[in-house]
């Protein structure tokens, strides 16, 4: 019985040791791959093919999963879709020879810890692992902290419960707005209206709407964000264009496109920007939709590129005027080069199709200055300002 308690005190007492699935069609590669992990004090566990790994991860005890790109039948990205049903804390490192926007893209859309290129060197490859059995372990304290203290899930109570939080929230709803700014003239070109409740239950914009989809009230907080909004611009209205987030629901929600709606008067002034990481409702036309927001003149932004859960087809749809970079291939784009080859083909890509490309999350100097050299448009961070009472001062 003292080895069945084994990996338990393993996962505790050595964070950078642990069972690794590798996962990779070519033999002499794989070999190489277990050789190299083991050497470093891992378990190395092999998998020719995605249905095998599946295999051994259900069996459970993992601690990471590397994972070839091109496999056939399953390939990698589909196999970390398949992961992330299983499991959502397990690591998955994915590998390829053959490296492009699209399988970089859509292994961050998934939720791909790292994208590696072969060949890869025995020390990337060692730490790499390293780090990610350390996030493991990161994320199985955080589970048990979180059941220990009953809050695995905030938003599992009564309705009753949700409901009178949803209500403290918009009764305390407000807008905080940070600037969008063109570096290379110190110019202000925008502010994204962020909002902000004083609700401890629901800290964030993200639990504000997990409750509002939960209650059925999504047009309900829609419609109160935009109100507020207006009534801002009403009092104070700057000469630059306003970003506001708009959850997919509220294309269906015809009080957005009622000609006397609150935002109606300020419809050229405003770009509204739909997140990839939702789906668009289906019940409704969405082009139809659009069609009629920007006969109003209302401009369309995609938020969220490259971490989204959106594919071609949704990119297709919005012809947005906007494209947002998500934080995520923006952070440390100075020193790594998958993102800076991800952020610089990206840009291209959507300067040609007449985008406007923004960078999110930018926080240092030396982000600032790959992110121009990229060719990014305009840029939105806390190197410049943090969100505030309408509008915060620039920083340069």
């Amino acid at each position: 019985m003292a080895g069945a308690e084994e990996p338990s005190l393993r996962h505790s007492m050595d964070p950078v040791s642990g069972r690794v699935l590798v996962v990779e069609d070519d033999d002499r590669v794989r070999r190489t791959f277990g050789r190299i992990l083991e050497n470093a004090g891992f378990e190395a566990t092999p998998a020719t093919s995605g249905q095998e790994a599946l295999a051994a991860i259900a069996e459970g005890d993992l601690e990471v999963v590397l994972s070839d790109i091109a496999m056939p039948n399953m390939d990698g990205i589909a196999l970390l879709r398949a992961v992330r049903e299983h499991d959502l804390d397990l690591p998955v490192i994915l590998v390829t020879g053959n490296p492009s926007v699209e399988s970089a893209a859509r292994a961050i859309e998934y939720g791909a810890l790292k994208y590696l290129i072969k060949p890869v060197e025995r020390s990337v490859l060692v730490e790499t692992v390293r780090h990610a059995v350390k996030l493991r372990g990161i994320a199985r304290l955080k589970r048990q902290a979180a059941s220990l203290l009953g809050t695995s899930d905030r938003l599992v109570g009564d309705q009753a419960g949700l409901e009178s939080s949803l209500a403290r929230a918009l009764a305390t709803l407000s807008m905080a707005y940070q600037p969008i700014v063109n570096p290379r003239i110190r110019q202000v070109a925008a502010f994204e209206a962020l909002v902000r409740t004083r609700e401890p239950e629901l800290p964030h914009p993200g639990a504000l709407f997990s409750a509002a989809e939960r209650l059925g009230r999504v047009h309900e907080v829609g419609r109160a964000i935009r109100a507020c909004i207006a009534q801002t611009l009403t009092e104070r209205r700057p000469q630059v264009e306003i970003f506001i987030n708009l959850h997919p629901a509220d294309l269906a929600d015809d009080t957005l496109f009622a000609p006397d709606s609150p935002l109606a008067p300020f419809a050229r002034q405003l770009v509204l920007e739909l997140t990839e990481r939702a789906a668009l409702d289906r019940t409704v036309d969405v082009l139809d939709r659009l069609r009629q927001l920007r006969s109003r003149g209302f401009r369309v932004a995609i938020d969220d590129l490259g971490a989204g859960y959106a594919g071609l087809n949704y990119f297709a749809l919005l012809t947005p005027e906007v494209v947002k970079l998500d934080m995520s291939l923006v952070r440390d784009v100075d020193k790594e080069e998958v993102k800076r080859k991800l952020i610089g083909s990206m840009t291209v890509l959507c300067k040609d199709l007449g985008m406007l490309v923004v960078a999110e999350g930018v926080e240092t100097a030396e982000e600032r200055d790959t992110l121009l050299e990229l060719g990014c448009d305009l840029l939105q961070g806390y190197f410049f300002a943090r969100p505030g009472p309408p509008f915060p001062d620039v920083s340069w």
